[in-house]
């Protein structure tokens, strides 16, 4: 067996905010894994087979597979966290996996009914967008007490890492809207944690795996 074929498999999209929140902390613990790109509307069958719901992203470790992106952060950071996201500057860690019980659960259904009106034609666009405005004023305000700009302390923890991808997401649905509404701290630490170079290292662009494809080896040198 090759050292590559022995690593766990990560399968990943690129764009998906799960995802993103998986692939930083694999990387910033150097948890070294053999990346998947996948393609949402042709799931390969490899992933089909060890994860039946093929929600991405999805860990396959010795005996073991990781559906949840939460669950991969933390299994990755348990090994390895050298910049203490598991223990914050301010609060503990049940503080923040509340928050972002708060952005996976309430956040995320008004995000989805705001970036895809489509799919539900039922839901209220202005009662959605209210609801995601209502939350993200919650950051907002934590932000504005914090001097050094994080959720929870003066340097960035899990919660920053975890909910980031779904703020940014929602800025991505109307820039100049985002750009008008009243937070200005919540704006700046979106755009701190875009710049860093753990995110940009983590979205690098993979073609779409195939069975026989050579392996990709994440995280990558550089990232």
């Amino acid at each position: 067996m090759s050292a590559t074929s022995a690593l766990p498999v990560l399968y990943s999209f690129r764009r998906c905010p799960y995802a993103i929140r998986a692939r930083m902390a694999l990387a910033v613990s150097g948890q070294r894994c053999e990346l998947r790109e996948v393609v949402l509307r042709d799931k390969p069958a490899a992933l089909l087979a060890v994860s039946p719901q093929a929600t991405v992203p999805v860990l396959v470790l010795p005996g073991q597979v990781l559906e949840h992106s939460l669950d991969i952060m933390r299994w990755a950071l348990a090994a390895h966290d050298p910049h203490g996201w598991l223990i914050p500057g301010r609060g503990d860690l049940g503080a923040m996996l509340e928050l972002i019980a708060q952005c996976d659960g309430p956040f995320k259904r008004a995000l989805d009914r705001c970036k895809y009106p489509n799919r539900y034609p039922d839901a209220s666009p202005a009662d959605e967008r209210a609801a995601a405005h209502a939350w993200l004023r919650v950051l907002e305000q934590r932000l504005a007490l914090e001097p050094g700009g994080h959720l929870f302390g003066p340097r960035a923890a899990l919660a920053d890492m975890a909910i980031a991808p779904f703020v940014r997401q929602f800025a991505g649905i109307d820039d100049a809207q985002w750009q008008a509404a009243p937070w200005p701290h919540l704006r700046a630490w979106l755009v701190r944690w875009q710049q860093s170079p753990l995110f940009l290292g983590v979205m690098h662009k993979y073609e779409a795996w195939k069975p026989g494809a050579p392996p990709v080896v994440f995280p990558p040198p550089t990232a």
